[in-house]
């Protein structure tokens, strides 16, 4: 994972009780699943929400949590 452009992520949509993890790379884009982004998919430890791991090597290449 290097040179990933930031973005944002989130846990939740707007209006959804599912929380997953999504990901945009400009505020004025869509969320998507993060699963739409195979480049920055990692695999999760067992028993970790899905998307932990990508969650995590994303906020530290700078990605902003919302």
């Amino acid at each position: 994972m290097t040179d990933i452009p930031t973005g944002q992520m989130t846990w939740r949509l707007p209006g959804s009780s599912e929380c997953a993890l999504y990901l945009r790379h400009h505020a004025s884009e869509p969320w998507r699943s993060y699963k739409e982004f195979p480049q920055y998919v990692l695999p999760d430890p067992p028993g970790f929400s899905e998307g932990y791991a990508t969650f995590l090597a994303l906020l530290k290449q700078k990605w902003q949590a919302l």
